[in-house]
């Protein structure tokens, strides 16, 4: 009903474009110290080149609250300028209609010859640029207080196996082994983490971007699962609602070793003037060294009638993939550049480490994922009920073998 709801606007031309000339309204959920601190550098290059930036910042790591309000809006009539989208979910707004064609400026800029085709072609529909691709992100890092395991004599875990018996450790010594926020999302990040090292990356592509039901029901899933059950055992009582920064946060202070989270986390450390290597760790997470779990972020751009604001879309989109935002967005985002002649020498030890994964697995076509948490793998309808899913498993008593039929009858009901 949405989607028929959104098609009939889209084909009515009933489209609301900003009154104001040259203004471009972006709505997005960057909104955490590292996050907020990181996209007020596009808005000032916005500005600088003579246009109007109108934010519309929406907390919620997950960006679930972000799309409610983006969707409200499209039914409405009123699409912003400018919203922050990405993987198949960009194919649905295309599909509708609603989304401006950037060719002009991917032309004239050579997009397709310095982003790699992982990128450049989910920021296409129909083979047509609408969206900016603002960074990549690896999913599978761990994030480790340095202090924390030097003070007790230990080594960060490479494996499954280590990381429980590190965590055992940990909690003898008074410490919260791993910090977690108990929302779906974040479930699920870390559900995605174990699935990839229990089973690898042919087996992830499988389950999460073919939605092959011999996978999803396999042992290795099932394996995936009960793994997935001892997270719980480690965290705090807290964890429960927590935001992720907070349990950031946490590992920052030292109040807990380490947290499974994306690389925007690095984005609250270096906030915080801690140093890799020197006060925490960046690691793959256990058994997905090699690996690489991507989620990339874009800036999808929504037609407009008014031809100052159509100017100000196209300059915005840009700005995005010039070397100088990508350098200084993604140095506060805690993520890398997307494009592949970019210069990392002024980047930090993580992100050079990202970058040398992520160009390695995008080169050689093994061991690069795209998140299923994050909505990279396939549609929000199924890594919905995906999640949906992980979630009742984390905070019930059911078994394995039960969670990956629910799984099953998930997926299949949200197809």
């Amino acid at each position: 009903m949405f989607k028929k709801t959104l098609l009939a606007i889209a084909l009515g031309g009933t489209i609301v474009s900003a009154a104001q000339a040259g203004e471009v309204e972006v709505l997005h959920w960057w909104t955490s110290g590292g996050e907020a601190k990181s996209i007020a550098v596009l808005k000032d290059m916005v500005q600088d080149a003579g246009h109007t930036w109108v934010d519309s910042a929406i907390a919620g790591g997950g960006g679930d609250s972000a799309m409610t309000v983006l969707r409200s809006r499209a039914v409405s009539g009123n699409a912003p300028g400018s919203a922050q989208i990405k993987g198949p979910a960009i194919q649905e707004w295309g599909d509708l209609g609603f989304l401006a064609d950037l060719s002009s400026v991917a032309e004239a800029n050579n997009w397709d010859g310095v982003l790699p085709p992982v990128v450049s072609d989910v920021m296409k529909h129909n083979g047509v640029y609408v969206a900016a691709p603002v960074n990549v992100h690896r999913v599978n890092w761990m994030w480790a207080n340095k202090k924390v395991f030097d003070d007790n004599g230990l080594t960060p875990p490479t494996s499954m196996k280590e990381l429980w018996a590190v965590s055992a450790k940990l909690e003898k010594a008074g410490i919260i082994p791993i910090a977690h926020g108990g929302q779906p999302w974040q479930d699920a990040t870390t559900f995605e983490d174990i699935v990839l090292s229990v089973g690898g990356a042919e087996f992830f592509n499988k389950a999460f971007v073919n939605l092959d039901m011999a996978s999803i029901q396999s042992k290795t899933m099932i394996e995936s699962f009960e793994q997935f059950r001892k997270i719980k055992a480690y965290t705090d009582k807290g964890a429960p609602g927590r935001d992720w920064n907070v349990a950031t946060g946490m590992v920052i202070k030292g109040e807990a070793a380490m947290q499974f989270m994306g690389d925007w986390a690095k984005g609250e450390f270096s906030a915080a003037g801690k140093m890799p290597g020197k006060d925490y760790y960046c690691l793959p997470f256990p058994g997905t060294e090699g690996e690489y779990t991507f989620n990339i972020d874009s800036l999808v751009m929504f037609e407009q009638r008014d031809a100052e604001n159509q100017k100000a879309q196209m300059k915005m989109a840009e700005l995005v993939l010039s070397p100088k935002f990508q350098d200084v967005f993604n140095m506060n985002k805690g993520s890398i550049p997307v494009r592949l002649d970019q210069d990392m020498s002024g980047f930090d030890s993580c992100a050079q480490a990202s970058m040398d994964t992520f160009k390695a697995t995008s080169k050689s076509g093994t061991g690069l994922v795209p998140s299923m948490a994050h909505g990279m793998a396939t549609y929000p309808a199924i890594s919905g009920a995906i999640g949906d899913v992980v979630t009742n498993f984390f905070n019930s008593d059911m078994s394995a073998d039960d969670a990956v039929v629910k799984l099953a009858n998930a997926i299949k009901a949200s197809m």
